[in-house]
């Protein structure tokens, strides 16, 4: 079971000798024209994510690989990729390749562009029941081969002894390997972005600009 981190005290460091540790960090992403409130929160839980991963590094050591969702490149490659996707988990990433940490392939693109176009169907509805049920069905099937091939890319290149960090966003179904110590990075700012983000709808926004 993960070990939450922002609800927890931080985990002794000798109760996890010998085991791999991977960071786990919710991925959030913001879009044009968001609203300025969600902005802020946005920019604070970035910040804070900084910080629980520096306590954690303090405390169980440094990251030497990077995995980050939609990233099927490794290197400097995976890095650059990285910046056009999502340049608050680029700004963590790329100090921490400056450390020494090395952007590791995470991805099947294919899988990934499969999945996506899915849930896009998913997302305009249907008429017929038979086909919602054929869509959501390709859906799941192609999310579940997506996040088997993530799972094994972690235990392939996830080297004994080490720490990694995964940017992945919330809901999830990796399976982790169990010899790999999960700690998930909970920050408190992500409860108020779930708060707002479950009041906020698009009307209001509209009427924002106005």
């Amino acid at each position: 079971m993960a070990e939450e981190l922002g609800r927890i005290e931080r985990p002794e460091a000798g109760q996890f000798k010998d085991k791999r540790k991977l960071y786990l960090v919710p991925l959030l992403y913001s879009w044009q024209d968001a609203p300025a409130e969600y902005g802020v929160l946005f920019d604070i839980y970035w910040q804070q994510v900084k910080e629980h991963l520096a306590n954690l590094e303090a405390k169980m050591g440094g990251v030497k690989s990077i995995y980050h969702e939609s990233v099927s490149l490794a290197g400097e490659e995976g890095l650059k990729f990285l910046e056009k996707i999502s340049q608050a988990s680029y700004r963590i990433t790329s100090e921490k390749c400056r450390s020494g940490a090395q952007v590791e392939a995470t991805e099947d693109m294919e899988l990934v562009e499969e999945a996506m176009d899915w849930e896009r169907h998913l997302m305009m509805g249907f008429i017929s029941e038979k086909v919602a049920r054929m869509v959501s069905d390709f859906f799941t099937e192609a999310s579940k081969k997506r996040y088997e091939h993530i799972a094994r890319r972690i235990d392939e290149t996830f080297k004994e002894n080490e720490v990694a960090v995964l940017f992945i966003r919330e809901g999830h179904r990796v399976q982790f390997p169990s010899d790999i110590e999960v700690f998930s990075v909970f920050p408190p700012a992500l409860d108020e972005i779930h708060r707002w983000l479950r009041d906020y709808s698009p009307e209001d926004k509209a009427g924002e600009t106005k």
